[in-house]
């Protein structure tokens, strides 16, 4: 139930506190004046003068610390890790942009928590899946069920090679939770990091072809090689998750005035409209992958976006051309203001 407070409208503790003082005071001045033509003896106008005083200002003052107390129960409840506790912020004084804020700050923390949660269950899935799967596969070859053979082991090497991935998403997440990383910036050949990016998939997908397209030949950008390759092998490995086979997944840059633009397209299932922002969230999956259970952690574009704008550039997903998915990188090709050193 709400508490009436009427002083609420005033914009400052300082303006309620003289209202309520010259409310008092002139309370008891009339109730001076009455008991003066009433005849009453002269220490009960005092008397009662007082205690009206007393009873207003503790009617006014409670609702001025009300919302203090309203905090003081939520900070409580959020030690228990109850996080959606808000307070009454209806006052326009200092106590109701405290109440405001406090009520923001329960809310970025009830968003942090569930995030810690999705976390947990995401990690605990992921890794779950492979360490089931490898140890289903040991015990086979030592209890003699089957044995270690080309086609066991390379089952065996992919799901140690998804437990290395999500081992390293997670310490990226680390890094981009603790601020910015220093970039070792060199003249990266685009032509040459997408070779080398299309080899690392092929590694696990030697089926899917990746076409790379460079304009102009030789083109290069300054820019962090290690965590560039990153990107593009991140958003190639999305991209020939959801390539339909016979499909080629196509990688090409270009350049674009002063920036350099490399795009990864496929021909999958694409991004509904909605979801093309949120696919850069943290733990966001895109609902056509939540509702099939394919794709990964929800991580890799969250770093991807990371990376991109620590070189003070744009990461953005489009439709493709007549279908698909396209994601878009624009990079400074040079160094400007912006980019993390």
């Amino acid at each position: 139930m709400a508490r009436f407070r009427p002083l609420d409208v005033l914009p400052s503790i300082k303006l309620k506190l003289s209202a309520i003082i010259i409310g008092a005071i002139a309370i008891a001045a009339l109730v001076s004046t009455i008991g003066f033509r009433l005849g009453w003896p002269v220490w009960v106008r005092p008397a009662i003068s007082a205690g009206l005083g007393v009873a207003i200002m503790w009617f006014f003052a409670s609702g001025i610390v009300s919302p203090l107390r309203e905090m003081a129960a939520a900070a409580t409840r959020m030690s228990r890790g109850d996080y959606g506790a808000t307070v009454t912020a209806t006052s326009a004084d200092e106590v109701g942009d405290l109440a405001r804020a406090f009520n923001a700050m329960a809310l970025q923390l009830e968003e942090v928590d569930r995030d810690r949660r999705d976390l947990i269950a995401m990690v605990s899935h992921e890794l779950r899946t492979p360490i089931t799967a490898l140890q289903a596969n040991l015990e086979n070859i030592v209890d003699g069920v089957t044995e270690a053979d080309d086609e066991l082991l390379a089952t065996m090497l992919t799901q140690t090679e998804r437990l290395g991935r999500l081992v390293s998403q997670l310490l990226d997440l680390s890094r981009l939770e603790s601020g910015a990383t220093p970039l070792s910036l060199e003249s990266v050949d685009l032509a040459s990091l997408g070779r080398e990016a299309a080899q690392e998939i092929a590694l696990h997908r030697p089926e899917q072809r990746i076409e790379i397209t460079v304009e102009p030949p030789g083109l290069s950008v300054v820019a962090d090689r290690e965590r560039l390759h990153q990107v593009i092998a991140n958003l190639l490995d999305n991209a020939t998750r959801f390539s339909p086979e016979g499909e080629p997944v196509v990688l090409r840059a270009s350049r674009r005035g002063d920036d350099v633009r490399i795009e990864v397209i496929d021909r999958g299932p694409g991004i509904p409209e909605g979801d093309a922002v949120r696919i850069f969230e943290r733990y966001q999956r895109g609902s056509h992958v939540r509702a099939t259970g394919s794709g990964g952690t929800g991580l890799g574009l969250a770093i991807a976006q990371w990376v991109v704008e620590l070189h003070a550039g744009t990461i953005t997903a489009r439709p493709g051309d007549p279908k698909g998915c396209r994601i878009q990188l624009d990079l400074p090709a040079v160094p400007r203001e912006g980019a993390t050193r």
